[in-house]
């Protein structure tokens, strides 16, 4: 078998083009493949790594998808509030060990603010249960102190001191500016990989205080006399919030506490443990990512196909080829492990190839997704599944390459040697 292979890949240098481009189109449909894989697992993983520790979140009733997805990964808008009243009843149960209120609604060039309190930076996990800390500062103490993500101030080229204002709504552009209240940032977070790295941290009060006499929306001439110095001295208790983060003092006690406010009569909430979510959203998806790989494996069985058509092709052309090897006393056998070794070398390389061209892209790109889209690459390096594939690629394309060998079983010697016209 040795002697085979050396034989092939001699045969296959003979024919470096044809070669060359089966082992492109096999590392194509390899890269492809794998990378689709690498993609879905890592976009999973940085979504299940985006919260951990909190046994419920609760927000007005919208749907627990959507519910998690606009309080926690920034997607989607909220569709109401949850009154401050509530809010206050929540925290009093026994039951439950801490809360965090989180206000939504401004932002700042096109990333969200988050209203929320000191709590937000003690009890809310990521990952590991890893609670988020500061590369500069410090959290928000006074109204208008401001605590940045980190992907905000690389991107923004903000640092501490620098003087920013927010904008009504959530879209990148807005049309109504909290101009007349300037914000200081206290505080950046270290990178986390989650959707905190773009997000804008302020207080409660702040929230309040930024739309003192706006009304749907706008300024009134209320507003434009609330100064900064003037609303200092005013009741800034919100009236409402967008979500409430809930830690139970048992996780035992988490069904029932959801139950409750589920069924709560003061107004309609919904309570989510944010898990069950993930795995409904993940059910949804599932016939998209099942799409996906039909697609990929679609890929590579075209592959697999181009390095028989190869083969098949090169074979009329070495008719004497086969018929020399066997005038000098080559078996049947030496002919079929000739083939079956040049198909396995061609599939083996090009798998091998697309897989080194993969990671060397994700090493690469692996920082620009994190800050981009943050999802993180399930592997910087290959594991278990890309040996499979590489092994299966291999082995499919040595069955395959029985399909020429039997062929060339099949000529008579006489037919290779005849001189042809």
């Amino acid at each position: 078998m040795p002697h085979s292979i050396s034989l092939a890949a001699r045969s296959l240098l003979a024919r470096k083009f044809t070669a060359i481009l089966t082992i492109i189109s096999i590392a194509t449909a390899v890269f492809l493949f794998v990378a689709v894989e690498n993609l879905r697992q890592g976009a999973r993983t940085s979504f299940e790594r985006t919260i951990s520790d909190t046994d419920l979140i609760v927000g007005a009733r919208s749907g627990s998808i959507n519910l998690v997805l606009y309080s926690i990964f920034q997607i989607g808008n909220p569709t109401s509030n949850v009154t401050w009243e509530t809010y206050e009843d929540i925290t009093k149960r026994p039951d439950i060990a801490w809360t965090v209120p989180i206000s939504l609604g401004d932002s700042h060039r096109g990333y969200r603010v988050i209203g929320t309190t000191d709590a937000y930076f003690d009890h809310y996990k990521y990952g590991d249960s890893r609670s988020p800390g500061f590369r500069d500062g410090r959290v928000f103490i006074d109204l208008f102190d401001i605590v940045l993500g980190a992907q905000v101030a690389d991107r923004l080229d903000y640092e501490l001191g620098t003087s920013i204002t927010l904008s009504h709504g959530l879209g990148a552009t807005s049309f109504s500016e909290h101009t007349d209240k300037p914000f200081e940032v206290v505080g950046i977070l270290a990178p986390t990989g989650t959707p905190l790295d773009r997000s804008v941290f302020v207080s409660l009060e702040a929230i309040e205080a930024i739309h003192v006499g706006w009304n749907s929306g706008t300024q009134t001439a209320f507003s434009r006399m609330a100064t900064p110095e003037r609303v200092r001295n005013m009741n800034l208790q919100p009236k409402s919030i967008t979500a409430i983060l809930v830690g139970a003092r048992s996780r035992i006690q988490t069904l029932r506490i959801q139950r409750d406010l589920n069924t709560y009569k003061k107004e309609p909430l919904q309570a989510v443990i944010p898990g069950v979510a993930l795995s409904r959203l993940w059910g949804i998806v599932s016939v998209v990512e099942q799409a996906l790989a039909a697609v990929s494996a679609f890929v590579i069985a075209v592959g697999m196909i181009g390095i028989l058509t190869s083969i098949l092709t090169g074979l009329n052309e070495r008719r004497r080829e086969m018929a020399i090897l066997r005038s000098v006393g080559a078996r049947g056998r030496h002919i079929v492990a000739l083939l079956v070794s040049e198909a396995a070398l061609l599939a083996f390389t090009g798998a091998i190839s697309g897989i080194v061209c993969l990671y060397g892209m994700t090493l690469a790109l692996s920082p620009w997704l994190e800050e981009r889209f943050n999802i993180g690459a399930a592997r910087h390096l290959p594991g278990l599944f890309d040996l499979w594939v590489v092994l299966g690629v291999t082995c499919a394309a040595a069955l395959l390459g029985l399909i020429p060998a039997i062929i060339a079983l099949r000529r008579s010697l006489s037919d290779g040697l005849s001189i042809r016209f």
